[in-house]
């Protein structure tokens, strides 16, 4: 036994421990029943006397799964699965509970919600948009309610005291940009009332991947209002409208350096990578810049800026796709996220390239931004004492949530066998030929009435086939950014039968398909053709308290219309499962192994019968860009009919291992991005800690004596030498230098300089100031003074910081040159940045001391920010990408990219 026990996964050996506890649970449910509603509801105050008497939560966790199990059903008439206990034990021990599509994640989540709130230090629920997290709070709110304990929800659009009153709750859902966007505001306000969270205690993050591993290297950003846009990324955009480039062959050169790919004679002005997604100015196009703008050298260090605008137009028109990449509404450009195929609403690119999109496009170009606070998710959620998550496809990448999270990934077995099959991948020569199989498909399913659900990477991709299905006159709906709004309508309907639905990437949906049709849906589209307003409609499918007599008449229809469908519903249901329940087809292998898992979880829920199949081309971007010679020297080997499709364990193999280099060299980036953003992360700790004694309203004189003398002391060792005679000190540097920051030393004389040791000078130096600072305190009075101090110091610390971060940005753009020098770009960014950290130390010192020597007590002295924030967004891409590439040479042709070369191969000798 014990041999045996030696080779299982450490999926079953978690699941079989917990099993224990599964049983324990499932063994009180007898006990809990015979419960009355007060005596159920006194449970939460007995289990917070409990803690508050020493036991801890695993003392009393069976106990208190058992009575949230309970009061499920009573307030919801769901009582959870033993599979949905374990799930609800692995996310308590601060672990990742796979779990498949349909299992019910949403409500396992109230199990470690509940047991974790009791310690009064709030649980936060991460849901992956602002429809999630107001339908969880309203559903399984009602459970947390029914015992006693206060649910909030976090939503884009509330003001910061009704922020402040959910975050107060013992359990508030909310999305990951609300969580981080308000952590990010809580230490940007200037009086601590104004703060809204409180601490980060416990976090339940439900598609843990979508949000931990996709979302890794899309930093969140506060920006102020920058320097007003310039006519230069229209002039840059017409610039680009005169060249002439070609696309470089994925295999070509494939030996040589990326930096040399382009590097052969040209007749063309531009060479694009998509496998790389850039793309640079040949020889002739730097030459045909030169001219167009009128300069002598694109390279020169003052054409740099020139240069990052040519380059961003370039990259704009040449690697960023109108419908794939963003979509143009109401003369806005929205960014598409390719996991989910959904606006993300607010997110721009960085770096001027949305700009430069925004010229191509022909709409308004939006002025720049300059970074206020910025953090990733990653270290966001690093923050919380717990973390765990919940998701249907978490395995592929539990390399990525341990190294980076500490976070342990547990496969939880399904409530009823999957049924669905899977079958193996077609595989066609071109395109054409993957659409024609796709269409064929789709007409010979759907004559047996089984439903379809056509999954596609990009918005072009579904409005080709969509085409294409129209042509054939087969109904269909298709679900894409451009009429996401309908996403609940769609979902709702795709299990019908007949019913063929196309979607971008199914990826965090969070909404079930269920055979037959949803009940609920077709119950409130009654109710919408009986011309109810919105605000009714939107009150009653929610679990709000009313006493609002038309939402109660509503609530009463609509629970009528849900017993007049459902028999239809459940009989269609039976239909559909006869002819194999939901086909899932994918248009295309996505590049994360995960996702296509994720659109195959769509099918076969709860023991439900289904397939699914992939149509894959040699000409997808995957094959193409990364399957390697091998499926390129089989094509021409083979000569295959476009129609035929493609039987070779080679080509299916290739496909494989070119999405585990793919999310190899993903992780491999995002990991990248992480190390640079830990040493911003120490700075910004720092930094935020210090805002807080100042909000907090501690005294902070000691603190400012302490500067006083810091910079004293640092100013007299600066200019002065023990080892030299006092009469050749700097002692006119000194004074000059002491004198712009208001120190008092017009009184000071030096006859007798020989007398002084630089310990004397100090001594003598800060008597004075000090004395200085006092006759301030003795004019102001005590209490003013330290509000003085709190306005200075925030002011100064707000400003320094806003400066460092735009330097270390810089920096960071600047820093892949060091790897041609055979210097690690992150350990340079490392050093480097702690230099520069050190500087604006000594800076905010420097000021902090000078503004309080100077301040007048006529001036007002109230608190203000440093910059409104007038944005928040998400950085589309990081600045660094893994491979070390400096930005500044993309968009230059060979010669300058040298001559940068060279002059970072000699910038590293010299050091």
């Amino acid at each position: 036994m014990a041999l045996f026990n030696f080779f299982k996964s450490f999926s079953q050996k978690e699941i079989d421990e917990d099993m224990k506890l599964v049983d324990q649970i499932l063994a009180l449910d007898e006990s809990m029943q015979k419960l009355t509603d007060a005596q159920l509801q006194n449970k939460t105050s007995e289990f917070k006397q409990r803690l508050a008497n020493g036991e801890t939560e695993d003392d009393i966790l069976v106990e208190a799964f058992a009575v949230v199990r309970e009061a499920s059903f009573r307030v919801l008439g769901l009582k959870h699965y033993p599979v949905q206990l374990l799930g609800g034990i692995v996310l308590h021990n601060g672990q990742i509970a796979e779990m498949k599509t349909g299992e019910g994640k949403t409500l396992v989540a109230t199990l470690p919600a509940y047991l974790n709130a009791l310690s009064g230090k709030g649980v936060h629920v991460v849901t992956v948009n602002d429809y999630l997290a107001k339908r969880d709070q309203e559903w399984m709110g009602k459970v947390h309610t029914f015992l006693g304990l206060s649910v909030g929800c976090i939503v884009y659009g509330l003001t910061n005291s009704e922020r402040r009153k959910n975050y107060q709750a013992d359990i508030t859902y909310g999305t990951n940009n609300q969580f981080g966007f308000d952590y990010l505001r809580d230490n940007m306000v200037i009086y601590k009332r104004d703060m809204v969270q409180r601490g980060l205690h416990y976090a339940i993050v439900d598609e843990v991947d979508s949000i931990l591993i996709d979302e890794a290297r899309t930093p969140l950003i506060i920006s102020g209002q920058g320097d007003e846009s310039t006519d230069t990324y229209k002039k840059a955009n017409e610039f680009i409208q005169t060249l002439e480039g070609r696309i470089l062959d994925p295999n070509e050169d494939a030996e040589i350096d990326p930096f040399d790919r382009e590097f052969k004679v040209e007749d063309v002005d531009f060479i694009v990578d998509e496998k790389r997604k850039s793309s640079n100015l040949t020889e002739k196009g730097t030459a045909k810049a030169e001219k167009f703008f009128g300069i002598d050298n694109l390279s020169d260090s003052d054409n740099i800026e020139l240069a990052h605008y040519i380059n961003n137009a370039l990259k704009a028109n040449t690697t960023m796709t109108k419908d794939v990449d963003y979509v143009v509404n109401h003369g806005e450009v929205e960014i598409v996220d390719e996991f989910t195929g959904r606006i993300m609403q607010g997110r721009r690119f960085s770096d001027g390239l949305h700009q430069a999109i925004e010229a191509k496009e022909g709409v308004e170009v939006k002025a720049e931004s300059k970074t206020l606070a910025t953090i990733t998710f990653q270290n966001y959620f690093r923050m919380y004492e717990k973390l765990s998550g919940m998701t249907g496809t978490a395995k592929t990448e539990e390399d990525e949530f341990d190294e980076i999270y500490k976070l342990d990934v547990v496969e939880i077995p399904t409530n009823k066998p999957v049924q669905r099959a899977d079958d193996v991948d077609y595989v066609y020569i071109n395109e054409r030929g993957k659409f024609n199989a796709i269409i064929e498909e789709i007409n010979k399913v759907h004559a047996t009435g089984q439903p379809i659900l056509v999954g596609t990477i990009s918005i072009e991709a579904s409005e080709r086939l969509s085409s294409a299905l129209k042509k054939a006159g087969i109904a269909h709906t298709v679900l894409n950014a451009k009429n996401h709004e309908r996403e609940a309508d769609i979902v709702a309907q795709a299990g019908r039968l007949n019913q063929v639905t196309i979607a971008t990437n199914m990826a965090g949906r969070g909404t079930d398909i269920m055979l037959g049709g949803n009940v609920d849906h077709m119950a409130m589209q009654r109710l919408k053709r009986e011309g109810l307003s919105d605000e009714v409609l939107e009150q009653v499918d929610s679990f709000a308290e009313t006493s609002d007599k038309e939402v109660l008449d509503a609530r009463k229809k609509y629970r009528h219309y849900k017993d007049i469908y459902r028999p239809d519903i459940m009989a269609e249901a039976e239909k559909v499962r006869e002819v194999g329940g939901l086909y899932i087809i994918g248009s295309e292998r996505h590049e994360s192994r995960r996702i296509d898992n994720q659109l195959r979880g769509r099918s076969g829920r709860q023991g439900d019968p289904g397939k699914s199949r992939f149509f894959i081309s040699l000409e997808d971007d995957l094959v193409r860009l990364n399957g390697g010679e091998a499926v390129s020297k089989f094509v021409e080997k083979y000569d295959y009919d476009e129609n035929e499709p493609i039987v070779s364990k080679m080509v299916s193999k290739a496909v494989e291992k070119a999405q585990i280099r793919v999310e190899a060299n993903n992780f491999a980036t995002r990991k990248r991005v992480l190390q640079y953003d830990d040493v911003m992360n120490k700075q910004r700790t720092i930094i935020y800690n210090e805002r807080k004694e100042v909000l907090y309203g501690n005294d902070m004189k000691n603190q400012i004596i302490s500067m006083i003398k810091d910079v004293i002391s640092s100013a007299v060792y600066t200019f002065t030498n023990p080892d030299i005679k006092p009469e050749n000190w700097e002692m006119t540097a000194l004074l000059n230098y002491l004198n712009g920051l208001a120190v008092p030393v017009s009184t000071l004389h030096f006859e007798n300089i020989n007398d002084y040791s630089q310990q004397d000078l100090i001594n003598y130096i800060t008597d004075a100031t000090l004395a200085k600072y006092e006759d301030k305190e003795a004019q102001f009075g005590s209490e003013n003074m330290r509000e003085v101090e709190r306005v200075i110091l925030l002011r100064v610390i707000d400003q320094k910081w806003m400066d460092h971060i735009d330097a270390m940005d810089q920096m960071r753009k600047e820093i892949g040159v060091r790897a041609m020098g055979n210097e690690d770009p992150v350990r340079a960014y490392t050093n480097e940045g702690f230099e520069m950290y050190e500087d604006m130390t000594k800076s905010i010192q420097e000021d902090t001391v000078k503004y309080m020597l100077s301040v007048q007590i006529r001036q007002n002295i109230e608190r203000r920010q440093v910059l409104k924030p007038s944005e928040e967004v998400k950085e589309a891409e990081p600045s660094q990408g893994s491979d070390g590439k400096d930005p500044r040479l993309e968009g230059l042709g060979r010669a300058e990219r040298r001559r940068l070369e060279r002059e970072a191969k000699k910038s590293q000798v010299k050091k």
